[in-house]
């Protein structure tokens, strides 16, 4: 059963602001959860954002979490290594 993929507000911006090729390859890699939430690489994180994971696309990460009950995915943050985790702890 697939998983609906949804994005907090602030994550259509920051794809918005990358270059097209690398757009494409993430959006592909988002798409790809609704298949498998939890795909090879795919990293628990801690501290405060526990209960989040997140999947690397180069230097980007996307950050997110995979809800059972109703199956969806919510990207909470895209961005590169260096600032994506800071990002992700902000609210909308």
């Amino acid at each position: 059963m697939k998983y609906e993929i949804r994005f907090r507000p602030r994550v259509e911006r920051q794809l918005a602001a990358l270059s097209g090729n690398l757009r494409q390859r993430i959006m592909r890699r988002i798409g790809a959860l609704a298949d498998d939430p939890h795909p090879p690489g795919a990293e628990a994180l801690g501290g405060d954002l526990r209960g989040r994971l997140r999947i690397r696309v180069g230097d980007y990460r996307v950050i997110y979490g995979a809800m059972r009950d109703p199956r969806f995915v919510l990207v909470y943050s895209v961005g590169h290594r260096g600032r994506v985790y800071r990002d992700a702890e902000r609210q909308d």
